[in-house]
């Protein structure tokens, strides 16, 4: 499966259950330190935006990755972000271009491949977390979640990590579960997620 396909098939379960939170649900605790439900897609919807500018060729302009609010109805703003960078990613031009990603590095740019692999793996973690958020499960199917795991694996760990903007905290263990290695909770430890998070009592 090409990483258009897999990110593709990340983003639009990220977007399922991005669908599934109420009116009441915008300020639940999340996985992500700090950051309520809303905060969290902002974010998401935030950095499709920017990976869409890059698809473009214009990633490397500081406005293409501002926060954006999300206005009063956060469900459907994220899904109309999602679907600006999925089909910004499945324009055919995108595959041969060079991704600036100011956010990654202000000295270097991505090939395609690369920069699609940074934006898969990202929403492979921010799918679980929002459904870790509303108490639900996920739908990835086990190729995407196999796909992600040697990505995950190559994200460095190390002091960088414990910084307060970083994007992933310090790798965690993680024991197989139902007797067999487990690729989410595997890649969602490496990123420094407890699979086993849950919402705080009465979050």
């Amino acid at each position: 499966m090409d990483i258009i396909r897999l990110d593709r098939i990340a983003v639009l379960e990220s977007v399922r259950v991005v669908d599934r939170a109420g009116p009441g649900d915008w300020d639940r605790p999340t996985p992500c330190d700090r950051w309520t439900l809303r905060l969290l897609v902002e974010h998401m919807g935030t950095q499709h935006l920017g990976f869409a500018a890059a698809a473009r060729g214009e990633g490397a302009d500081g406005a293409a990755w501002a926060p954006r609010p999300a206005g009063d109805d956060p469900a459907a703003w994220y899904r109309g972000t999602a679907r600006t960078v999925l089909d910004a990613f499945a324009r055919p031009e995108a595959s041969a271009r060079r991704f600036a990603l100011p956010e990654v590095s202000t000295g270097a740019t991505f090939s395609a491949t690369t920069a699609m692999g940074f934006h898969f793996i990202d929403y492979v973690v921010h799918s679980w977390d929002v459904a870790a958020a509303l108490g639900l499960p996920t739908a990835l199917p086990e190729a995407v979640t196999e796909a992600a795991l040697p990505l995950a694996l190559r994200v460095p760990d190390g002091p960088a990590r414990e910084r307060p903007d970083a994007a992933f905290r310090p790798a965690l263990a993680a024991g197989p579960r139902t007797g067999r290695a487990d690729p989410l909770a595997l890649t969602l430890a490496a990123l420094g997620r407890s699979p086993d998070w849950r919402p705080p009592q009465g979050g």
